[in-house]
């Protein structure tokens, strides 16, 4: 069964929130476990306060991020883990040697384009450990009417990276929802729109 990375080389890329809202998508077809590896803690903040508006785990990292992972697939269709913000990071780094999927989002912005450069760096030398590792660039808080997201696709187009067909744009419902302790799968109509990029998305991944 999958094992899941969400992975990025700089805060503020929506890593958690794609996390959250993808694991939810997911444990509505299939059953899923989440890990959050990355050190603030953010997605084991959003369950707490979920309760019982979600229907899947989110777990601390133990000492082994690869026997966890592991023992979770065993029991579970897919896992997936929230890693922290940085490829260089040892939680990173362990898990892209094992994971079977790493999902880089990546926000149309100068300093994200820049640090996406480093994670073609991390996913070669992971496909030395771990050479079945497929990667997929996902574009993500879009705003169509800019022009530099206009060119984002293009500019990505140039790592030798794949590109999600699906982007996920700037919504303030994925925000409002976090606040509520739901994903946007648990809104309703007002979510309908986040649902379906939501859903495409898992679509390519899984």
């Amino acid at each position: 069964m999958p094992i899941i990375a969400i992975v990025g080389n700089k805060g503020g890329a929506g890593k958690t929130t794609l996390s959250v809202n993808l694991a939810a998508g997911i444990s509505n077809q299939s059953s899923i476990a989440v890990i959050d590896a990355d050190p603030q803690g953010s997605s084991l903040q959003w369950r707490a306060i979920a309760g019982d508006n979600v229907h899947f785990p989110v777990y601390a990292p133990t000492f082994s991020l690869k026997q966890q992972a592991q023992s979770y697939s065993g029991k579970n269709d897919v896992v997936l883990i929230d890693c922290p913000p940085s490829v260089k990071s040892p939680q990173s780094v362990s898990v892209l040697e094992f994971a079977d999927i790493a999902i880089i989002p990546v926000q149309p912005s100068p300093m994200d384009l820049w640090a996406t450069v480093h994670i073609e760096k991390a996913i070669a030398e992971a496909r030395e450990t771990n050479p079945e590792l497929k990667a997929l660039l996902v574009i993500n808080q879009l705003e169509s009417r800019t022009t530099l997201s206009k060119l984002v696709r293009e500019v990505l187009n140039e790592i030798a990276l794949p590109v999600a067909d699906t982007a996920i744009r700037r919504r303030a419902i994925y925000r409002n929802s976090a606040l509520e302790g739901k994903s946007v799968f648990g809104i309703g109509k007002r979510g309908a729109d986040a649902v379906e990029e939501i859903n495409s998305l898992i679509q390519e991944v899984v």
